[in-house]
């Protein structure tokens, strides 16, 4: 019987494996440094515009008041695309939260109009808007209606509900003094809705990054039937998730009704696409992939920035939009390449 010999064919402690010679070292000369692209990139973008406008118009746009209204007038937006995260997160769509957010704009109004007290206007406004939520998701759960369906129907529904309430006119008499200090008294040289977003926005990404609920509900909007099978209560959550939503869509037109001073019967609609479009790019940052708290505020101030920054520099109305859109295209584009490239 033979022996076959493998002297010179065992590999050597420095030999790497057939096939890999040099297989560390190639990935390591070939990985490129993306500096965060993939998770910041609308963070980028944002620092470039803040550059861009600050050696344009410097006089008008690096001021203390200029930044002061950004940071004021985006608290509304920014609040209700918070809302917004939770059902999206629990992979259900809200098209009611602005129609929810006018309104409650409307009641608290009208309630303030009739001498009722700021506390129980305010109160019963939220409960309302809870009271709103809960009918979505019994509709969603129970009946079964595709949460499209079911929150846009929610939403004409509440658009009439406004109309109805105010009567088709504006609301401008019954506001106290202490119910426009709700929106409009300022604290550390900023607005208080500004401070009421970040309560909201530290609340929601505690839950959602730190706590198993939030587990919950990315688990239901990533795989119903998988977290299902994982003993979760999908239904429960989708519930909860929609009525979270409402409440913050009726605690958000609280706080812009003290902001205005003012109640009109078409006051919610114009923020459901700012909300969505913020949404939706702060997806692609922080946690790229899915929504998140963190990514939507860095899409609110970034949109926001540019198109101010547009105003101060005396362009068209139009080029407001068309700023929304490029910057949109570019951020999704830059995180799209750099994930391809990892």
């Amino acid at each position: 019987m033979t022996t076959q010999s493998h002297e010179g064919t065992a590999a050597s402690p420095h030999t790497p494996p057939p096939g890999t010679e040099g297989g560390a070292a190639g990935r390591t000369s070939r990985r490129r440094p993306n500096l965060g692209l993939d998770r910041f990139s609308g963070l980028y973008v944002w620092i470039a515009v803040i550059a861009l406008f600050a050696l344009w118009i410097p006089d008008t746009f690096m001021t203390q008041g200029n930044f002061r209204i950004i940071a004021g007038d985006q608290a509304i937006t920014a609040m209700l695309a918070i809302g917004l995260i939770v059902p999206l997160a629990a992979g259900v769509f809200d098209l009611s939260i602005a129609g929810i957010m006018g309104f409650s704009v409307a009641m608290v109004s009208y309630q303030l109009s009739q001498g009722i007290g700021t506390p129980i206007a305010v109160v019963t406004t939220v409960l309302c808007g809870a009271v709103i939520g809960a009918v979505n998701g019994f509709v969603v759960v129970k009946l079964k209606v595709d949460s499209f369906i079911a929150t846009l129907g929610m939403s004409s529904i509440l658009l009439a509900g406004t109309y109805w309430v105010t009567d088709g006119k504006q609301i401008t008499e019954g506001f106290t003094d202490g119910f426009l200090d709700l929106g409009s008294k300022p604290f550390l040289g900023l607005p208080l809705p500004f401070f009421y977003m970040i309560g909201v926005a530290a609340v929601m990404y505690v839950v959602l990054e730190k706590t198993p609920l939030g587990r919950y509900f990315y688990a239901t909007g990533g795989n119903r039937q998988a977290a299902r099978l994982a003993g979760l209560r999908v239904e429960r959550i989708m519930f909860g998730a929609l009525m979270t939503s409402a409440t913050i869509a009726a605690f958000t037109g609280v706080v812009l009704a003290a902001k205005l001073g003012t109640a009109a019967p078409d006051i919610g609609p114009s923020y459901l696409l700012p909300a969505f479009s913020a949404v939706f790019l702060g997806s692609t940052q922080i946690r790229a992939g899915r929504v998140n708290v963190l990514g939507t505020l860095i899409a609110i101030y970034l949109l926001a920035t540019g198109v101010k920054g547009l105003q101060l520099a005396g362009a068209p109305s139009f080029v407001n939009d068309l700023f929304n859109g490029l910057a949109l295209i570019v951020a999704v584009a830059l995180a799209a390449r750099t994930a391809r490239r990892t």
